[in-house]
Order: structure tokens, then C-alpha cells, then sequence
């Protein structure tokens, strides 16, 4: 790990030149603290930029920013507002491409190599443990959250004007081509593909659809740019054929991945063990982090790991120690005897089914399952929450709650069609109303998934469930 170098100055000259803007008032050598786009956060010195939002236009508060302290504002040409205080002034002909040019301009100047994730699930928590193997050697800063669309991406890259040595970044996308925006402005050296699911099928014509979308992930490379990618996901290994660099593959109990696992034990809820083998040798892992999915996520950060000279041994001592992201399959375990999986950040059905066999795989006195709708999942809704509703039965729940619209009522019917009792299986409009009957439901020795869309708010029940059952 090298010492940290110099930040980049932010001066009202290069920033313009960047965005291929005019300084229309302030002084060209001024320079900016920081970047912000959000009058309510932004501090005394920072440079402003008045991105247009769904639902508002953030030029309207550039001579708000200025007000609070803005160093210098960026607006549309022609802006009408006034610049007090000698506060610079760059007008551009779009603030938001304005910000993603700022952004790429820095990573470039940055000498930061740059490791861009994409893929249907997996995201965050791939990226959360790419980041913990990185930091064995290098210094590594990673985007916030899920600050992964054309905004979000942007506001973490003009981090690296802190010259770290790695950074790790989401690529997110609900519409095709909003992928290929984001590697334009990311210029990734290695670029991770996890996985094609059902996520935001409803914007989409096709898983296939979908996936054509994510493999913009492959474009604009260089011979010596890194792709790693699930050799487990056909819709992927169908695509990677058109990259024009180098692939390393990974994959579980499969002889053809260049980092694979074998002789898997999965754990339930403590967690799994596996062999890692690599083109570099071998190692013993074993996990905290729940469920297969998350075991192919540790393999593709091993990939970019072994690729940035980590040993496999500091590979398998941070794997030891990993924890999930918030919400991502928190294993809580309250002061009553009750334990809670808590996956309510988000859910797909391809995700939700493979909690469901965490929970089948755990022992317990009993197992519920608290499933909100997976929203986003289009004309195909009802089928793919029935599909769910029969995993539901098939993984040996004991009680069932289901919480949602229509779609949710369907994965109800359907796991009472499979074979759950009806009296097992219940089913609400809202996350409060789910809330009330799992507290009144659960007892002592009980494990309870809690799994659904971000929009559906499954969060609540657990917060109820632990503050009302702890």
C-alpha cells in the first residue's frame, strides 16, 4: 500500500474546460472544496451543479447554493440569475452531462484503476467484498450505497480526486443503454458481470433483453481490460465472445471456471465453506455470508483480487470476516429466541427463491417467511410469483406471509396450491398490516425471512419485529 498522494485541485479553469463550459462570471483560478448537487447538504466552498431532476430542475437553485456558500454554481447557458459574492459562474449546454464530463475528466486524471460491477443482483454486496480484498493492498474508496446511475456514478468518481489506488463502483441500469453511458464515464480497467435476472423485466422485452442491456458492460475496452464473469449464466457466457479484452471466469462446482468452488457446505444462516481454486492455486474459504449466490459473488471479487496480486490467503482471512451490507441478509438474532434473515432491501424472484433455500437449510422449530411483492417484473408478474409462491412449499416453510398487490396474493394461492395449508398461509396489502401478524405469530426458536421490494417496505417488519420482539 503507497502512501497517499496529493488530492486533485478542483480550479474553476480546469473544471470548465472539462465540461466544455464558459465561465460566465468569478474568477478562472478559484478553486472548489468539493462537488455537490444538493443545496441541503452542500457546504461553504463546494461547487454546485444544477442537475435537472424528475421532478425538479436544480439550475432554479443555483442562487440558493450560492447563498449557502457555493464556491461556484454550473447552469444551462443563458442563466439569469445572479452571482454574489464573486462566485464563479460556469454555464454548459447540459448541467447532468456537465457533471458525468467532471467526473470522467478526474477518474482520468486520478490514475485510479477502476472496477466497475454490473449485473441483475449481487451489486452491492459483490462490490462491499471486491473493496475488503482490495484493502489487503491498496487504498480503495468505493461508491456510497447504491450511487449507481448516471447521478449517483458520477458524485462517487469525483471522489478520486483523492488519488486513491483502486475504486469500486455499481453500474446500474432499468432501460438499455443507461450501461453504456455509465462505462463511458467510468473507463473501467476490469469490469465484473455477475449475473441476468428478472430485475426490471418489466422495462424489458426478454431476460435476453435484459441481458443485452447489461453487456454494454463490454464495450470500449482496451486488449489489456479485465472482464470477469459468471461462467454459471448462459445468458452471459453467450455474450462475452464480443469483448474486446481479456475474461476471467468464475463459477460454482464447474470444472471450465478459471476460479471456481467445489466440495461446497452450505450452512443455512452461519454461513457456507467451500474450496476456492484458482489458476494460482487453492484455498479453503469459509463464510459468514448466506446462500450461493453470495459464495459466486465472493468468487468474482477472488477474480479481481488475485488479478491486483492479493494473496489467496488474505482472500480467505477477509472472507472469513465479511458481514452483509444492511438489509442484505442480516442474520439478527433478538434477545427472545427469535432470528430474523433480513433480505427486505430488495428482491427478484431468482434472489427471494434462493433465501428460501437458506431458510430450508437452517434448523429451527419453525420457519416463516415474510415475502413482499417483487415489483418492476412487468406482464410476467403473476407467473413469476406464483413460481415463488411454489418455492415457498417446496422449501417446507411453516407459515407463509405474503405482502403486496396482486402479485403477492398470487404467490399466496400458489404455495397453498403446492401443498401449504391454507391456514399457514396468509396474505396483506401492506407492510404494517404484515408487521402486526408476525409479531403476534412468532415465538421462541423461530427463524423468519424477511424478503421484497424496496417499494413494498418489508423493512418495517423487521424493525417492528425488533422492537416489539427483541
Amino acid at each position: 500500500m503507497t502512501a497517499a498522494v496529493a488530492a486533485l485541485r478542483l480550479t474553476a479553469a480546469w473544471v470548465a474546460d472539462r465540461m466544455a463550459g464558459a465561465i460566465a462570471a468569478g474568477d478562472a483560478a478559484r478553486e472548489f472544496g468539493n462537488v455537490s448537487i444538493d443545496t441541503r447538504t452542500l457546504q461553504s466552498g463546494d461547487l454546485y451543479v444544477g442537475v435537472r431532476g424528475e421532478r425538479f430542475d436544480g439550475a432554479e437553485f443555483a442562487g440558493a447554493a450560492i447563498e449557502a456558500g457555493a464556491a461556484g454554481v454550473v447552469v444551462p447557458r443563458g442563466w439569469r440569475g445572479q452571482a454574489a459574492g464573486g462566485a464563479v459562474v460556469i454555464e454548459v449546454d447540459d448541467t447532468t452531462k456537465a457533471l458525468q464530463d467532471l467526473a470522467h475528466g478526474i477518474r482520468q486524471e486520478s490514475g485510479t484503476k477502476v472496477v466497475a460491477i454490473t449485473g441483475s443482483a449481487g451489486k452491492t454486496t459483490t462490490k462491499e467484498v471486491t473493496s475488503d480484498f482490495l484493502e489487503a493492498r491498496y487504498r480503495v474508496v468505493r461508491n456510497r450505497g447504491n450511487f449507481n446511475n448516471h447521478i449517483g456514478l458520477p458524485l462517487s468518481l469525483i471522489e478520486l480526486r483523492q488519488r486513491p489506488e483502486m475504486a469500486v463502483v455499481e453500474l446500474g441500469m432499468n432501460h438499455a443503454g443507461e450501461i453504456s453511458t455509465l462505462v463511458r464515464v467510468a473507463e473501467p480497467d476490469v469490469r465484473v458481470w455477475t449475473n441476468v435476472g428478472e430485475a426490471h423485466l418489466g422495462f424489458f422485452a426478454s431476460l435476453d433483453a435484459i441481458a443485452d442491456a447489461k453487456a454494454e458492460i463490454l464495450e470500449g475496452a482496451a486488449p489489456s481490460t479485465l472482464l470477469v464473469a459468471n461462467a454459471d449464466d448462459p445468458r452471459i457466457t453467450a455474450r462475452i465472445g464480443a469483448f474486446g479484452g481479456r475474461v476471467v471466469t468464475f463459477g460454482i462446482e464447474g470444472a471450465a471456471a478459471d476460479v471456481r468452488a467445489s466440495a461446497v457446505v452450505d450452512r443455512g444462516i452461519e454461513g457456507l465453506s467451500a474450496r476456492v481454486t484458482t489458476r494460482h492455486g487453492a484455498v479453503e474459504i469459509t463464510t459468514p455470508l448466506v446462500g450461493r449466490a453470495n459464495l459466486a459473488n465472493i468468487l468474482a471479487a477472488t477474480a479481481v483480487a488475485e488479478e491486483f496480486g492479493v494473496p489467496l490467503a488474505s482472500v480467505a482471512a477477509r472472507a472469513a470476516q465479511l458481514r452483509p451490507a444492511s438489509h442484505r441478509g442480516e442474520v439478527v438474532r433478538l434477545a427472545s429466541g427469535i432470528t430474523i434473515v433480513d433480505d427486505s432491501y430488495n428482491a427478484n424472484p431468482t434472489a427471494t427463491k434462493g433465501a428460501l433455500d437458506v431458510l430450508a437449510a437452517t434448523a429451527a422449530t419453525r420457519r416463516i417467511a415474510v415475502i413482499g411483492e417483487m415489483l418492476e417484473l412487468g406482464e410476467r408478474s403473476a407467473e413469476l410469483h406464483e413460481g415463488v409462491g411454489r418455492a415457498a412449499a417446496k422449501a417446507g416453510v411453516d407459515q407463509l406471509i405474503a405482502v403486496g398487490g396482486g402479485p403477492a396474493k398470487a404467490l399466496a394461492d400458489a404455495a397453498i396450491a403446492s401443498g401449504l395449508a391454507a391456514a399457514s398461509v396468509r396474505y396483506f396489502a401492506t407492510s404494517d398490516e404484515a408487521a402486526d401478524a408476525a409479531i403476534a405469530l412468532v415465538k421462541t426458536g423461530d427463524l423468519v425471512l424477511v424478503k421484497g421490494s424496496r417499494g413494498v417496505k418489508t423493512d418495517r417488519v423487521v424493525d417492528r419485529l425488533k422492537a416489539e420482539r427483541g
